[in-house]
């Protein structure tokens, strides 16, 4: 299906506080051999968001509500086709901006969760949603090269899913660990908790 180890080093890993710390971000970034237009209609396309994601439904316009099916759903802030989309997700103080930037043949996506600190307890709290974002890049790299993900809550319980999901948590305890945004205790709470929730086939 895929290369886990080639699919977990595509992605770029970071976790910042605010300098005033009252929120923390988890960053990624992944590169894909395709165009801008490309994977912009894959992010937001209704029905194309079903075969690498969930199916979506709502009111698809700036001010208007979404849910996925199955998981989060929230309100659409920005739509600035095809570089900026953002949204709030599954809460108002829950922000995730996604930017496209395209160079050559290539189209790179970085993705920005952030949360209060509040929220997320630590920088550590990355762990909590982290995992769950290398999937959504995992699956959107599946589908830009033509391969079909299947149903994904299947995918997401396969055992090559799985596999990456533990790489996935392994490399954000590293990145949160070269924050410095939580103690080890921290971490190793969160680690537990990222384990039960992505590598524990119901």
């Amino acid at each position: 299906m895929f290369d886990m180890f080639e699919e977990l080093a595509a992605i770029h890993r970071d976790v910042v506080r605010d300098d005033g710390g009252e929120t923390v971000s988890l960053k990624l970034a992944r590169t894909y051999e395709a165009d801008a237009d490309d994977v912009w209609d894959a992010l937001t396309n209704p029905e194309r968001l079903p075969r690498w994601f969930y199916p979506i439904s709502g009111d698809l316009r700036i001010g208007g509500s979404f849910q996925f099916e199955g998981n989060a759903g929230g309100e659409i802030r920005q739509c600035d086709r095809p570089t900026r989309l953002q949204v709030t997700f599954g809460g108002p103080d829950s922000v995730v901006e996604v930017g496209l930037s395209e160079s050559g043949a290539e189209t790179t996506v970085e993705l920005t969760h952030t949360v209060p600190l509040a929220m997320a307890g630590s920088g550590a709290g990355a762990l909590f949603v982290g995992p769950g974002w290398d999937g959504a890049l995992l699956g959107l790299g599946i589908h830009l090269r033509g391969e079909a993900v299947g149903d994904p809550l299947e995918a997401a319980n396969s055992p090559e899913v799985v596999g990456f999901n533990r790489g996935s948590i392994d490399r954000w305890v590293e990145a949160i660990d070269s924050s410095g945004t939580a103690t080890a205790e921290e971490i190793a709470g969160a680690r537990e908790v990222a384990v039960a929730r992505y590598t524990v086939v119901p």
